[in-house]
């Protein structure tokens, strides 16, 4: 290993540390670190170390200042729609509450996402809506769930930028990120549910038809169930399944 692959490395494994430790609350807001105390905690330069902090800075997690130290910052001022501290916060231990907002953010967004979709998307991607769906569907039945994510995924972009909004645009990251979290987590079905196959159908059908009403519609169903399922998975018993890695949403949730 090259010394400039080394000191990535060293550097990934304190982020990898110290941000999901911050994320989950082990560190109180207001906690100060020194830069000191981190170079001996994890055994690297004072270099790794801070260049680990800078990128903690800029997710606004801590915030570091001379003579002061490094301050942990409270929830409240994290950049909340980071992709790294997404994926960190649903790592942790509030994995529920962390995808609870992020499903209620997506039904506010992708139902009007969906409709600007229909009304703005070329005809050239319109149908290249409808082909992504239909391959989309044909993994999906498959029960290929890596392959079946990248699909979902991908539709799900294309409706956040076929809108025309870069605000839309913008939160695509934060889509995947969802999606990638609820299937590593064991929280959708393999294979998807026929109805969720369906309901992306309509969307993918509805923008292609230029029929915004009815893209709403479908997407607000689709996360609308969502959730529902989330709702069922909260309690105990299915929390103790989860933690366990089990699927504890039998056929209920869908994409």
């Amino acid at each position: 290993m090259n010394a400039e692959a080394d000191h990535r490395t060293l550097h990934n494994r304190v982020l990898a540390e110290l941000g999901p430790a911050i994320s989950a609350g082990e560190y109180a807001p207001g906690h100060v670190f020194t830069l000191e105390r981190l170079v001996q905690h994890y055994g690297v330069s004072r270099t790794v170390a801070r260049e680990a902090v800078r990128v903690l800075e800029s997710m606004r997690l801590v915030v570091s200042r001379p003579r002061t130290g490094i301050r942990v910052r409270p929830p409240e001022e994290w950049s909340v729609y980071d992709p790294q501290l997404i994926r960190w916060r649903l790592a942790g231990p509030g994995r529920m509450a962390q995808l609870r907002s992020l499903t209620e953010l997506r039904a506010a967004i992708e139902p009007p996402a969906a409709a600007a979709a229909a009304r703005n998307a070329s005809p050239a991607e319109r149908t290249e809506l409808v082909e992504l769906n239909a391959r989309m569907v044909e993994t999906g039945e498959k029960g290929n769930l890596e392959e079946f994510l990248r699909l979902d995924i991908e539709f799900h972009r294309r409706i956040l930028t076929l809108s025309g909004n870069e605000m839309f645009a913008g939160l695509c990251g934060v889509v995947a990120e969802v999606l990638t979290g609820r299937t590593e987590y064991h929280l959708i079905p393999n294979p998807p549910r026929p109805e969720a196959l369906r309901l992306h159908t309509h969307v993918a059908s509805a923008v292609h038809g230029g029929l915004p009403d009815v893209a709403e519609a479908a997407m607000k169903a689709i996360v609308s169930e969502i959730i529902a399922a989330l709702e069922q998975v909260e309690d105990g018993a299915a929390w103790q399944g989860l933690a366990a890695g089990q699927n504890v949403v039998g056929d209920s949730y869908i994409t």
